[in-house]
């Protein structure tokens, strides 16, 4: 078995973990909010990634540490259990990949289906809910949409649903012109 896959099989019993204790105590979508305002202060400081990520941290460090972000966050007492538990079993490296799947779970028992969207201009409210509700529609599904402005589309649009993915962007059409005049 490869590293790739207990990785992935380890992750994801921690999410199923947390998800089953989340359902059984009724807190899962109090637990699912936070979750993901974890995963936003990791994703977006730089500090507490490389925390996270730097493997000569002391679980006692670590431990400190996610108290008084879990004070700040005023986080769920099974939420702030469960991070406590990562970190003295040496998974907090882990942690966004636990979350993701945690997130990807709740949204799956609630019947979602996860699409991304990149735009080349950046879409308003209505047209953000415009598109969203047009992909429910032709997917019979939920969709919880993740919106990404990426000016170096140029223009158009790059939608992934599951394994679906449209890309109307002029980036990529420029691509293709210049694969077919290299191979011309």
């Amino acid at each position: 078995m490869t590293d790739q896959k207990v990785t992935f099989a380890s992750t994801n019993s921690y999410s199923q973990a947390l998800y089953e204790l989340g359902n059984e105590t009724g807190s899962l979508s109090e637990i699912e909010q936070q979750a993901i305002a974890i995963l936003k202060l990791v994703s977006e400081n730089e500090e507490v990634k490389n925390f996270i990520k730097n493997p000569t941290n002391k679980i006692e460090q670590q431990a400190a540490a996610f108290d008084l972000i879990s004070d700040k966050l005023n986080l769920n007492k099974l939420l702030k259990t469960f991070l406590n538990f990562v970190i003295t079993k040496r998974r907090l490296f882990y942690i966004e990949k636990i979350i993701e799947d945690f997130i990807d779970t709740c949204s799956k028992n609630r019947g979602e289906i996860t699409a991304d969207l990149s735009s080349s201009k950046e879409l308003n409210e209505t047209e953000i809910l415009k598109i969203k509700d047009e992909l429910a529609s032709n997917f019979g599904a939920n969709i919880k949409l993740n919106y990404k402005y990426d000016p170096s589309l140029i223009g158009g649009l790059i939608i992934k649903v599951e394994s679906t993915m449209i890309d109307t962007s002029i980036k990529s059409k420029l691509k293709q012109l210049e694969t077919k005049m290299i191979e011309a």
